[in-house]
């Protein structure tokens, strides 16, 4: 029986999850990520759409962004599981919701979830309180960073093959980590089997965001450090692909929100559009 303390898992995968319902729920159609499992499983009250940082307008941009990088980060894995790929890390997973989703592509992949034991505890007793349930599929690797646990070792001990190559997909992390913590990271991933696929989402520096928007981010930033999770890490572009080169990777590739608005939010009819700030690193062994 384990002795982890079961509780509401973290704040910002708890807010990630419900704007993803969200977009669902008031978004015009077509949508980019249709996910409304994490709501399930939270299971809040009956106003939860009302909470200040749910509100319609003022979180468009955000929950744009939520979605968008979701929705790039499935189709890379779709791309990559039709060459061959049979492995999927997700660091930080927080309630991502893909094998729950796509039981079809991860009937030939095994998916890695690395996050602290709490937040697992609590989210595979959901799974299954709920009735979603959980896919054998699915590899729960509980990993406490903060006392300096190797999400490296834990993965092997869960039937990782590091011989075999992987798609490593870190998103709505690295700005919560020193730039050290990242180059860490980035070394880590960059020693896995040669043809695996690393790919980060990033802050971009402050004085790269939309003058319009910066002083929303800021005040975003602000609330962040309030809550007890303040962000550490901005990057400019070239200064990712510089860190991942010096790591190691055989490939670096800077994917700007510009891409992801090309991809996924081109002619819409309600002009969503992802908020500027956050970007790709993906890179390659």
């Amino acid at each position: 029986m384990s002795n982890v303390q079961i509780s509401v898992p973290d704040h910002t995968a708890v807010r990630v999850a419900l704007w993803r319902a969200m977009h669902v729920q008031i978004d015009s159609p077509p949508h980019v990520l249709t996910d409304e499992i994490g709501l399930k499983l939270i299971a809040p009250d009956e106003q939860w759409r009302n909470r200040p940082d749910m509100h319609p307008l003022g979180t468009r941009g955000y929950r744009a962004s939520i979605v968008g990088r979701a929705r790039f980060i499935e189709d890379l894995v779709l791309e990559k599981t039709k060459s061959g790929l049979d492995q999927y890390v997700i660091l930080g997973a927080g309630l991502d919701t893909f094998v729950q989703r796509r039981p079809e592509v991860t009937k030939k992949l095994l998916v890695f979830e690395v996050d602290h034991p709490a937040t697992q505890e609590w989210k595979k007793k959901r799974l299954i309180e709920t009735g979603v349930g959980v896919s054998e599929s699915l590899r729960f690797v509980p990993v406490n960073f903060e006392v300096g646990e190797s999400w490296r070792e834990k993965l092997v001990g869960f039937g990782f093959d590091v011989k075999k190559p992987a798609l490593i997909a870190s998103t709505g992390v690295a700005m919560y980590l020193t730039k050290e913590a990242n180059k860490a990271t980035f070394k880590e991933v960059a020693s896995f089997a040669k043809g695996s696929t690393f790919a980060m989402t990033f802050m971009l520096a402050m004085d790269l965001i939309d003058p319009k928007e910066r002083a929303q981010l800021e005040i975003v930033a602000e609330r962040a450090k309030a809550a007890g999770t303040p962000f550490v890490s901005f990057f400019r572009p070239e200064e990712v692909l510089d860190l991942a080169r010096e790591a190691g990777f055989r490939e670096v590739n800077h994917v700007a929100r510009a891409e992801i608005i090309k991809r996924y939010f081109s002619g819409r009819n309600d002009g969503l559009l992802p908020a500027s700030g956050e970007e790709f690193l993906v890179a390659s062994t």
